[in-house]
């Protein structure tokens, strides 16, 4: 019972932040919140096994894992901010301000992959799930990946639709969500 209500405490910022965008079907943010919620039933199931049997391999994997999401939404969030110009304005109530930007970001981690957030929390729902992985949250992993990828689709077509061309070719040069990979 404690984990139900830890989920449910955990869930209601996560539902309040996305409250834009989770009637819109087609919109990158209705799968982006399902994808959160996987991760967040992921960390309920597995928190309390975060710090047992620290040096077995998956602990090592999953904590390199949760350290590089931690580096790609640091290096994610940082490129974003620098790319917003003062007194150009995007307006779209859907995005998260951070993702208003105006301008095509295509420095640093953005030069490999097309969406490191999204990469961010591929490695944590994975970093999370090896903490303990059961056969049985295997499909919860899955599934926030499989989330994650539409997500990265649907929001491709947002930024096609927005940047147009540059944005089309810029997909030519870079990953999806892993570098050199996906």
């Amino acid at each position: 019972m404690d984990k139900v209500i830890l989920f449910v405490a955990l869930s209601l910022p996560v539902i309040f932040f996305s409250k834009q965008s989770l009637f819109d079907f087609s919109s990158h943010g209705f799968t982006r919140f399902y994808s959160w919620e996987c991760i967040l039933a992921l960390f309920v199931i597995n928190y309390e096994t975060w710090f047992k049997d620290p040096f077995s391999l998956k602990q090592i994997i999953s904590w390199l894992l949760l350290i590089v999401s931690a580096w790609f939404v640091t290096e994610a969030a940082v490129r974003l901010r620098r790319a917003r110009k003062p007194g150009i304005v995007r307006v779209d109530e859907k995005l998260f301000r951070f993702e208003q930007t105006t301008e095509l970001v295509t420095a640093g981690i953005f030069r490999y992959i097309r969406h490191p957030m999204y990469s961010s929390l591929l490695l944590l729902a994975w970093g999370i799930w090896l903490k303990q992985p059961l056969a049985t949250t295997l499909p919860v992993a899955l599934l926030a990946s499989w989330l994650l990828w539409l997500t990265a689709k649907r929001d491709e077509q947002e930024c096609l639709a927005y940047f147009g061309e540059s944005y089309r070719e810029y997909m030519t040069r870079t990953k999806r969500l892993v570098p050199f990979v996906v």
